[in-house]
């Protein structure tokens, strides 16, 4: 049996890894647990720079991808870009069982009556069970970006897993900057206002002054889809 992410690293490499970002946080952890790490990347507005840091680490890292059923066909084309440019390799994406879409939103409107529903069908469950075989995994989100991010460290424990945010203390201009330093892709609807790019139904625009997730379920008491809560909090959506 695989003994536990949290058994395994001590607090002694808890502590050196808070002290990294970017490339060398994400080899550090990779060093750590080579085919038992992935990332974990939605192909949004800011993606590229993650995928970039990720592919110059190794081009061979799993990179899981939530294709939910639900995406804008902006994003899917994005991703082919990014792939394509990055030499990405194990791009694995990431499907709602297609049994549980078929009971639980056999007419693809459950994201009108009850989006935390919608969330975890296709979302959180999925993204769990595709989890499974990882003992570490990276994610792209940044303190600047508010609501339950502000405050974010590199270095989580997640359940029984190692969780890090290589990009956590980023400012906003930092990514800008490392767009524009290693020419990568923008994101086709960002120029359309969509800060933050998730499922076509639940995403738009946003306007001045506002957030940089205020377009994610708007005017709804939502600010996440679930796999970057608390386990037992995304069990319970």
């Amino acid at each position: 049996m695989m003994a536990s992410a949290a058994q395994d690293t001590s607090s002694q490499d808890i502590e050196r890894w808070q002290g990294l970002a970017g490339a060398d946080l994400i080899a550090a952890v990779y060093e750590a647990y080579d085919n038992k790490f992935a990332v974990v990347s939605s192909f949004g507005t800011e993606s590229a720079v993650l995928l970039h840091l990720t592919a110059q680490v190794d081009p061979n890292i799993p990179v899981l991808f939530l294709d939910t059923g639900k995406l804008f066909g902006e994003t899917l084309r994005y991703k082919r870009v990014l792939i394509a440019q990055l030499g990405l390799t194990q791009v694995r994406a990431v499907k709602p069982d297609q049994d549980e879409v078929d009971a639980e939103d056999p007419k693809g409107a459950l994201w009108l009556r009850n989006p935390n529903a919608c969330c975890a069908m296709r979302k959180v469950r999925p993204f769990a069970t595709a989890l499974r075989p990882f003992s570490a995994w990276a994610t792209g989100r940044k303190s600047y970006q508010g609501d339950a991010r502000a405050g974010l460290s590199h270095v989580e424990l997640d359940g029984s897993r190692v969780k890090i945010n290589p990009l956590a203390s980023w400012r906003r201009a930092e990514i800008e900057d490392y767009f524009d330093r290693f020419d990568l892709p923008k994101h086709p609807l960002e120029a359309e206002g969509y800060a933050s790019v998730g499922c076509m139904p639940c995403t738009t625009p946003v306007t001045t002054g506002e957030g940089q997730r205020a377009g994610r379920w708007r005017n709804q008491d939502k600010t996440e889809c679930g796999i970057h809560l608390p386990s037992g909090a995304a069990a319970a959506l």
